[in-house]
């Protein structure tokens, strides 16, 4: 099982993004202490790999990931999900033992 992985849907809409900003595509995860659950997920551009990241690779886009964040999300997978709710990156996490319904936080 790899550390992280970034999803094609996922993938194709860091592209979107990162073209109408003239920037790389790179998405970076992070985990922040709050949210309603505990922990909740953090997604933006990343402008630069540090030293201490993990990368995930799909269809020439990176998924970058600081190592404290990834040892709360080891073996999860990032998609882009778009319902009648909205639309928005989402973290399949095997390591959450719970969730909440805005599906951004979570509990380990």
């Amino acid at each position: 099982m790899s550390d992280i992985q970034l999803l094609p849907g996922a993938a194709k809409r860091v592209t979107q993004i990162a073209e109408k900003l003239g920037k790389e595509a790179m998405l970076r995860l992070s985990v922040e202490g709050g949210g309603c659950s505990g922990f909740q997920y953090r997604f933006g551009l990343a402008d630069s790999i540090e030293d201490d990241d993990k990368v995930a690779e799909c269809d020439g886009v990176k998924l970058v990931v600081d190592e404290i964040s990834l040892d709360l999300v080891r073996g999860a997978a990032v998609d882009f999900v778009e319902s009648l709710g909205g639309a928005s990156f989402q973290v399949t996490n095997p390591n959450a033992a719970s969730g909440c319904g805005c599906g951004s936080s979570f509990s380990v």
